[in-house]
């Protein structure tokens, strides 16, 4: 390689190289951030459902309706055979009960709005967390008391490693039964 050939590689290729590799650097970060600082979002369901109602009021476990939440990494949104458990007999007559039939009667899925999700290049396991006694409101807020369901902090990668290095500080109720997690990068991002 001649010395003319290598200036030109220093002075225009690496120049151009550096700012595309910033630029999409920037836009994976600005993208990134946004997908998980959902802090605030809360859409209306095709099913206006009362967390208020049916866990607070009514003490009706998470694990009731989010029937994977103690077994696999996603806690799962309920079916509405699950909702129909209660419903093939409370309240058929309500506007949003009806709609629920409908889709039980015709076998649809209720197209819930997913509300907290973390990024999909971090990896997190819902059984893992529930089954060492961590309450669902430490990440997703009291949702017992919520009408419509909001999400109140952030899922980013500070907020986990914050309670995985603090653990007896962040939840004291599990002080004696519970160690640090792990905090090496494959922990999470597999």
């Amino acid at each position: 390689m001649n010395k003319q050939h290598l200036d030109r590689i220093l002075k225009i290729r690496l120049p151009i190289t550096i700012a595309v590799i910033l630029v999409a650097a920037t836009i994976t970060f600005m993208v990134s951030k946004s997908e998980r600082d959902g802090v605030g979002y809360q859409p209306d369901q095709p099913i206006k459902f009362s967390h208020l109602l049916h866990a607070g009021g009514m003490k009706i476990d998470c694990k009731y309706c989010h029937t994977g939440v103690d077994k696999s990494r996603h806690a799962g949104v309920p079916s509405a055979s699950i909702c129909m458990n209660c419903h093939s007999v409370a309240r058929r007559d309500r506007p949003e009960i009806i709609k629920l039939i409908g889709f039980y009667n015709e076998g649809k899925p209720i197209p819930w709005k997913r509300i907290h999700k973390v990024p999909d290049y971090a990896y997190f396991n819902h059984s893992s967390h529930v089954n060492k006694g961590i309450n669902c409101v430490h990440c997703h807020g009291d949702i017992a008391n919520m009408e419509k369901v909001a999400q109140k902090q952030p899922f980013r990668m500070s907020k986990c490693l914050h309670c995985h290095r603090n653990a007896k500080e962040r939840l004291p109720e599990l002080a004696d039964k519970i160690k640090n997690g792990p905090v090496t990068c494959n922990t999470c991002h597999r």
